[in-house]
Formats: C-alpha cells, sequence, structure tokens
C-alpha cells in the first residue's frame, strides 16, 4: 500500500478563505489552468474543494469566522510571463516582475484578490557549478536578487 494515494504528493497546500472559496477556485483555473477536482458545499460556505494545478492538488475551504490567513506558495510554470499576465488582468498586485536570478530560475510574485501570495519560477538556464559561481557575483545578478528581496511581498486584502 502507498503511504501517499495516487495523484498527491507527500504536502498539499490549504487555503482557507472566508466565503470566497468558489471565487478562488475560478481564479487558479483561469489563471494556472487548473483543473477543478471536486468541491462539497456550496459559496459562501464550501467544506472542501480541491485543484489540480500541473502535477500538484491544491485544497481550499471556508470558514467564515477565520482570521485571515494568507497562503505562500511557490510554482513551476511553462510560462511566466503570460501567468503573471492573467493574474494582473484578474485583479492581483504584482509584486515583483519577472526577474531572472543566478541559480537559473525567473522569478515574480503576484499576491491575488484573496490575500495569498504567489511565486511564479520558470526555468531559464541550467548554469555549471563554475557558471553558478561567476553568476553569484556578478553586477547584474547581484542587482536582480537586490531588487527581488526589496519588494513589499506582504499581501494585502
Amino acid at each position: 500500500m502507498n503511504v501517499v494515494p495516487e495523484g498527491y504528493h507527500t504536502v498539499t497546500p490549504w487555503l482557507i478563505s472566508r466565503g470566497r472559496t468558489a471565487e478562488l477556485i475560478d481564479f487558479i483555473t483561469e489563471v494556472f489552468d487548473a483543473t477543478e477536482l471536486g468541491r462539497v458545499g456550496e459559496a459562501p460556505e464550501i467544506g472542501h474543494a480541491e485543484v489540480r494545478i500541473g502535477d500538484s492538488v491544491v485544497m481550499l475551504f471556508d470558514v467564515p469566522n477565520w482570521p485571515p490567513t494568507p497562503a505562500f506558495l511557490r510554482l513551476y510554470v511553462a510560462d511566466d510571463a503570460a501567468t503573471l499576465d492573467r493574474a494582473r488582468k484578474l485583479g492581483s498586485r504584482v509584486v515583483t516582475e519577472p526577474t531572472e536570478l543566478f541559480w537559473g530560475d525567473r522569478v515574480s510574485r503576484f499576491a491575488d484578490p484573496f490575500g495569498n501570495l504567489w511565486w511564479l519560477h520558470q526555468r531559464v538556464a541550467e548554469p555549471t557549478g563554475e557558471e553558478l559561481d561567476a553568476r553569484m557575483n556578478d553586477p547584474a545578478f547581484l542587482e536582480a536578487m537586490a531588487y527581488v528581496q526589496s519588494a513589499d511581498f506582504t499581501p494585502r486584502t
């Protein structure tokens, strides 16, 4: 018997909303081309829902009196610019524009209209160990890291 059910991974994030889970599901399916796997209950009190983003499941539910609890999620996507553009068009606040960092990922961040923060990563380079050493000291990559680290990433609802 497998410890983890087929189609799931060892870690599965939960997103908690106060009556907005149905909207959040719509947002996730639009921005990430996710698939809704199912839901129990109806808005504004969905007791359990699941969506698949790429190869991972994200669970969601509503708790009417729950304090705001933003999630911080990091995703690898095939096209970070297009994903960020869809999020922006659906009311997200861009926190970090796409920026290539020394280890080979281009990274951007956005705060969604529900108070969650999403890190988008797209692999754009496969630096060797020697290239990594050089890139870590390259002024352009140092500036890129300073930009990413200086951004205001506090989610707002």
